[in-house]
């Protein structure tokens, strides 16, 4: 009869190293991230500060190489604004420094060429007619992808007279 406790596979520290190394390897990790999967994967304490510990050493975790990767991605790719980007970077226990160095990583031509680029597209696609309402919309939009205020709303009075 089997026991009717399933606690799910058991790792040795190796397996779990190893595990964890393509983990890392596949892609940039945070060491939030890493010590969640293995807590996950139920490794004792000592384990976890061994494991993460060897991943630092082998450079597979590297906390302002994920920073500065996970800003350029989120601002290429998902357009989000500077305050988006430090609130997720905060939500991961990235450290200040590390987010200073991340936001390095964003030229500020290429950051407001992205809002004109992005609110023009947001507003082509509002099809309310009420200027105010359109403002709102469009402010709205801009502020949840984590813009700066004072550039959404030059940029809306701008773009809605």
């Amino acid at each position: 009869m089997q026991n009717q406790f399933s606690f799910g596979k058991s790792y040795s520290v190796q397996e779990a190293t190893k595990k964890l190394e393509r983990y890392c390897a596949y892609q940039e990790r945070c060491h939030k991230e890493v010590i969640d999967k293995l807590r996950e994967m139920r490794m004792i304490p000592e384990a976890i500060d061994q494991i993460v510990g060897h991943l630092i050493q082998e450079n597979y975790l590297n906390e302002e190489r994920f920073a500065k990767s996970f800003a350029r991605g989120k601002f290429n790719i998902k357009k989000w604004g500077k305050n988006r980007i430090v609130r997720e970077l905060q939500l991961r226990d990235i450290s200040a420094f590390n987010i200073k160095s991340a936001l390095k990583e964003i030229t500020n031509d290429a950051y407001l060429t992205t809002l004109d680029e992005l609110a023009q597209k947001r507003l082509d696609a509002i099809k309310e007619s009420n200027p105010q309402k359109r403002k709102k919309k469009l402010a709205d939009y801009l502020l949840y992808r984590g813009w700066e205020s004072h550039l959404v709303y030059d940029k809306v009075n701008e773009l809605i007279s």
